[in-house]
């Protein structure tokens, strides 16, 4: 069996005064004369402004205040300490529901979420992914096919469920998807929000479609991936001496893989926004968050290729930057059983439209439990 504790989270004030004093020094850098709508990454207009209200107005201790409102426990998997968030249904024995972040994301997607789902009659987990968020990490990376062991053993070993549901987009997606590959015996049912196909689908004209899309979109936003499998010391080391340059490293997924057309604030408070990089830098998680993509290569497959037979829900977000993938060969790779088109929302569906979100989730395992 594996313990499991209460956590509180209370970041030591030292590390709060060094980030403040980077953020406070920060220079912001020149851009192309014609720069204009974000063309070149990051603007640096916008990322002035939240150096100055990050400097100015930002108040971590208030933002930890609100995540230790919140019921946490941590507990030691295979040597990290884990770390999650429980909302449990009123009354009690709720059916219980695991959900998985990604990156750049952070438990903080689900703060509203969760309850949610909650009081529909789910007993919800939420977890930092190891080296992410408040867990610990592990001594080197590691792929997502070891992280769904460990939360095989968190739900069935720490909390003494014999069978539960989990949920997942990003990394989660891949997590869960291990999950219900590798542990069915215990995982009855899942839930996906971002559903590509592993390579190995039969190449119909619908697969080499989304497979030029994929080509294309490649192009165009995987630069940070390919630099984090291949090279993650070199950005992480980098990045994590630098308070405001990781903000605007993850900040730009953050606008342009959300359902905010254009203006990231419409979505997300600059507070929201830096809370979530504060995650990654109070708690010196910023390389290890990074190493989990070089941890795929160990594991040598993100989309868990092989034949899922339990019971598969999608829900297609309008703004998700992943198209999903042909209905007719998702079902060739995964118990499809529901298939939703959401009206709004992007990749951090949870964090943009939690209402939305909820409703979706909880009638799916509603009727899957």
């Amino acid at each position: 069996m594996i313990d499991v504790e209460p956590a509180r989270i209370a970041v030591d004030e030292a590390v709060l005064a060094r980030i403040a004093r980077r953020v406070a020094d920060a220079e912001i850098g020149y851009a192309p004369d014609d720069d204009a709508g974000w063309a070149y990454g990051m603007d640096a207009a916008w990322l002035a402004d939240l150096r100055d209200h990050w400097r100015d107005h930002y108040d971590w201790r208030a933002a930890e205040a609100a995540f230790n409102a919140q019921p946490q426990y941590r507990c030691t998997i295979d040597g990290v300490a884990i770390h999650f968030f429980r909302w449990q249904a009123p009354g009690g024995g709720g059916y219980p529901l695991l959900l998985t972040h990604g990156w750049p994301g952070s438990p903080l997607e689900f703060l509203v979420a969760g309850p949610l789902l909650a009081a529909q009659g789910h007993d919800v987990i939420v977890p930092s992914l190891p080296g992410y968020g408040f867990s610990g990490r592990p001594p080197r990376p590691i792929g997502p096919a070891r992280i769904a062991a460990m939360w095989r053993r968190l739900m069935v070993e720490g909390l003494g469920f014999t069978r539960f549901g989990a949920q997942g987009g990003d990394w989660g997606s891949s997590v869960t998807r291990y999950l219900a590959r590798d542990h069915a015996d215990v995982v009855g049912a899942i839930h996906l929000n971002m559903l590509p196909l592993s390579p190995e689908a039969e190449p119909t004209p619908a697969v080499l479609e989304w497979r030029q899309r994929m080509g294309g979109l490649a192009g165009l936003e995987s630069g940070y991936s390919h630099m984090h499998a291949t090279k993650p010391q070199t950005i992480g080391l980098a990045l994590a001496d630098s308070p405001l340059g990781f903000a605007g490293w993850i900040i730009e997924k953050c606008r342009a893989w959300s359902d905010c057309g254009g203006e990231v604030e419409r979505v997300f408070s600059k507070d929201a926004l830096i809370t979530n990089a504060m995650t990654y830098l109070a708690t010196g998680n910023v390389q290890a968050g990074i190493w989990l993509y070089h941890g795929l290569v160990k594991d040598g497959d993100a989309f868990a290729a092989g034949p899922i037979r339990v019971p598969t829900g999608m829900a297609e977000f309008p703004a998700e930057f992943i198209p999903p993938a042909p209905r007719e060969a998702a079902e060739a790779e995964v118990n499809l059983v529901r298939w939703t088109k959401m009206a709004r929302g992007g990749h951090f569906p949870a964090w943009e439209q939690p209402a939305d979100f909820a409703a979706e989730v909880g009638s799916f395992f509603a009727e899957w439990r």
